[in-house]
């Protein structure tokens, strides 16, 4: 298994799910990935939402990616866990604004809003996890990135 299975298997199925934690409260919520590659896992967000304040005092996440199959086969996962970085790049976010258009709907004015903010899991670890692993999860192949 390799960065690229994970980065394909993840573009392939962008709505995951990320974890942080607040406190001693731990947070899940659902997210868009924006894109993977072999320089890391790419989400954009509020920079004045809850998970924001959440991976700037604690950058430690996990993300679930997920792709369905058909009953009973419960699907496959892409877990990756790693650290958050906030990326002050405005050609990146210049990319993002010409990739989901609908930001600008939203209110952000420009590459240089500092309402948007960019984040990526640049190194961790990832693996997938399906039923014929289900039992034994710590032997699973895992790609550290």
């Amino acid at each position: 298994m390799t960065l690229r299975e994970c980065a394909k298997f993840a573009n392939e199925n962008p709505v995951c799910y990320i974890a942080t934690v607040e406190g001693d409260q731990p947070r899940v919520r659902a997210f868009a990935l924006w894109y993977a590659d072999e320089t890391g896992f790419y989400f954009h967000s509020g920079a004045p939402k809850a998970v924001c304040a959440q991976l700037r005092k604690n950058p430690k996440t996990e993300v679930c990616f997920y792709a369905p199959a058909p009953m009973p086969d419960p699907g496959t996962m892409l877990r990756v866990a790693g650290n958050a970085e906030f990326l002050n790049d405005t050609a990146l976010k210049a990319r993002l604004l010409e990739d989901r258009p609908f930001l600008k709907d939203m209110g952000i004015t420009g590459p240089d809003d500092p309402m948007l903010a960019v984040f990526r899991i640049a190194s961790g670890e990832a693996w997938f996890w399906t039923m014929a692993n289900n039992m034994r999860e710590a032997e699973s192949e895992r790609v550290r990135f």
